[in-house]
């Protein structure tokens, strides 16, 4: 379809069709949409094995999208774009809008990732959720979500990525409020769709200004147009990209939504907030390559971001006792990682999409082992009521505990590759945000072992009653393959294997010696986690851990568990604005414009109801009236004749 080669910006444009195992390529969408068809359609019917359908689905897309790669690994580089036209969506004017699919590296690893993963998370949900009434709808919701995120990366232009972007949006919206009884869990989704209509705008006036520009929406057109473009409209164009990814990613400052989304069920939080839907404002990015290297403001303002956002998620993680919630700040931390890399151009493209995998293995074994402590906990999702679960719950504890060494980068797991890819970079291109990546690291390595510590060491916090128990094996056996990959992640960076396959879509950068050798990067890394992880220790796993948290704590502490009061600057700046806008657009309306629009008919409604007395059909009163006339009349004239 397009790449950009040593030197970045010459696009190359050529297609191929899709024939033998490719021809199914529509066929990954469509077994998960209808799986959401059949069990939102049809009722109560489909109670009993619903579940079972909706698990079957997305497997068969896994199966499908695996022999794809592997056919896509036997082509040459120049071949393996491949695009698929179904139908005319539909035409308009000059714009002419197909529904197209793109396979190609990219794509083809997130469909790898949303259909493996998603598989497990469906297989996890049969247990976590088989105690729920409306566990059908909920298996209905999850396979409209990963049909509207296949269709999303499977897009071949802006409108139909745009139409997966809204469905994503749509499906997590239905999942974070299933339990709509709570009131904080219909809030939660209410905050999440509005926050997201936000991003949405940024992506929706890019869509508008490609046309304007390129006259088409279509990625091969645009890659190819794009170097005419004026470096304005480029900028601006990114700007309003990293808009769009920024609400989809909840990258600050559209960040709000995403800790309280955890009041949807905890497969929710693993496939939305985990896995597939918080990584799409990168796939955003990435697969608008051919903008944002010609946009270098643009890209800053990506780097910026990314940094800000590590910085943010990673205090949160530090402050939050809700188990959830925690790995919630360290999604929006590690997002920024991979947004960090997205910003760093050529250099970084590649080692983004290799963090979004192995944080997509991590991140999802880690959320589902909440989802295992809550299940033995009765719900409680409150840490400081852990402590000592490691031998109650050992698979539990240990398919975490190999999330765990990955995200904090343990030398020889995912996290260890993927994150000291971005790090070295990022110390290569600016060494004030390779610092900040580098310190990041630290951070999250004492975030982490603080939830470990506090959930499976220390001393025993159990509230009366409770007595913690392992998982079903329907929920543990994806726990234990979702750790394998946690460990086994760094495969994809053999011999630069990941650079090397996603070249055809973001291309290949200079090779320029660092100021720092990868070696000392790596160790350097590894001493600043281990600092992290000494800290955790000395504050948390050295002291008894009291089941209330404490009220005097610092203004750090008391700004993490407030979010860095996010949402009150959310509240000053725009709900609280907004609210008094719309009460006085609202009075303006009731009383100015339906005033304007409604004073003529009342005014000619109160004469006609005077004109009625007066016209009462009775000759007396008409003769009486004719009488005090004439008389009126009469003495005016007199009155006049005196004069």
């Amino acid at each position: 379809m397009y790449a950009f080669h040593e030197g970045a910006g010459i696009p190359v444009v050529d297609p191929t069709a899709a024939d033998g195992v490719f021809a199914l390529l529509w066929l990954v969408i469509a077994l998960p949409l209808a799986g959401a068809a059949v069990l939102l359609i049809g009722g109560r019917f489909t109670d009993r094995w619903g579940h079972l359908l909706g698990t079957l689905l997305p497997i068969g897309s896994f199966a499908i999208s695996l022999a794809m790669f592997v056919s896509l690994l036997g082509r040459e580089d120049n071949e393996r774009q491949i695009d698929q036209h179904l139908y005319t969506w539909f035409q308009t004017g000059h714009l002419d809008v197909g529904m197209d699919l793109l396979y190609d590296p990219l794509s083809a690893l997130f469909l790898l990732l949303i259909t493996g993963v998603g598989s497990l998370i469906h297989v996890y949900s049969i247990g976590y959720m088989a105690h729920d009434p409306r566990r059908r709808r909920f298996f209905g919701y999850l396979n409209l979500f990963v049909a509207a995120m296949l269709m999303l990366v499977l897009s071949e232009n802006y409108l139909g990525l745009f139409l997966g972007w809204e469905g994503v949006g749509l499906a997590s919206y239905l999942l974070i409020g299933f339990w709509q009884h709570k009131p904080t869990a219909a809030a939660a989704a209410k905050k999440a769709f509005v926050i997201n209509r936000v991003g949405d705008m940024g992506l929706s006036l890019a869509i508008m200004l490609f046309f304007i520009t390129f006259g088409s929406t279509s990625f091969t057109v645009i890659s190819v147009g794009a170097g005419d473009a004026s470096s304005t409209t480029v900028t601006i164009l990114g700007l309003l990209l990293l808009l769009g990814a920024c609400g989809k990613s909840a990258q600050f400052p559209l960040q709000a939504w995403l800790l309280d989304a955890m009041e949807g069920p905890t497969p929710v939080s693993a496939l939305i907030h985990a896995a597939t839907m918080v990584t799409a404002g990168v796939y955003l990015v990435v697969r608008s390559n051919f903008v944002f290297e010609l946009a270098p403001h643009a890209q800053t303002a990506v780097v910026v971001v990314a940094v800000i956002s590590i910085f943010w998620g990673a205090w949160i993680g530090s402050s939050k006792d809700d188990i959830k919630k925690a790995l919630a700040g360290s999604t929006m931390s590690q997002i920024g990682y991979m947004m960090l890399a997205a910003g760093l151009g050529v250099a970084g493209y590649a080692f983004a999409i290799f963090h979004l995998l192995t944080h997509g293995f991590f991140k999802a074994n880690m959320f589902l082992g909440a989802g295992s402590v809550m299940h033995g906990m009765d719900d409680d999702v409150d840490m400081r009521h852990y402590g000592a679960l490691r031998k109650a719950m050992p698979v539990t504890y240990l398919t975490f505990g190999m999330g765990y060494l990955a995200i904090i980068g343990f030398p020889g797991f995912s996290g260890f590759w993927s994150k000291d890819k971005i790090i070295e970079t990022a110390l290569a291109d600016n060494w004030l945000v390779g610092i900040c990546a580098l310190l990041g690291a630290g951070v999250t390595g004492f975030y982490m072992t603080r939830l470990m510590l506090m959930t499976f060491f220390t001393n025993k916090r159990w509230a009366k009653g409770v007595h913690p128990h392992e998982s079903p094996s329907v929920m543990t056996v994806p726990l234990m393959v979702l750790a394998a990959l946690s460990i086994l992640g760094g495969v994809f960076l053999i011999g630069d294997w990941i650079v090397d396959f996603l070249a055809p879509v973001v291309g290949t950068a200079h090779h320029e010696d660092p100021p720092i050798p990868a070696l000392a990067v790596t160790v350097l890394a590894v001493l600043v986690v281990a600092a992290g992880v000494a800290v955790a220790w000395l504050l948390v796993g050295k002291r008894d851990v009291p089941r209330e948290a404490p009220q005097d704590v610092s203004f750090a502490t008391r700004a993490g568990r407030n979010e860095l009061y996010g949402n009150t600057i959310n509240d000053t700046l725009v709900v609280n604005p907004g609210r008094r806008l719309t009460t006085a657009l609202l009075a303006t309306d009731k009383y100015a414009v339906d005033g304007v629009l409604t004073g003529g008919p009342v005014a000619v409604g109160l004469f006609a109801g005077f004109a009625r007395r007066v016209q009462n059909g009775y000759v007396r009163s008409y003769a009486l009236s004719i009488l005090v006339g004439a008389l009126i009349v009469g003495l005016a004239l007199l009155a006049v004749n005196l004069a």
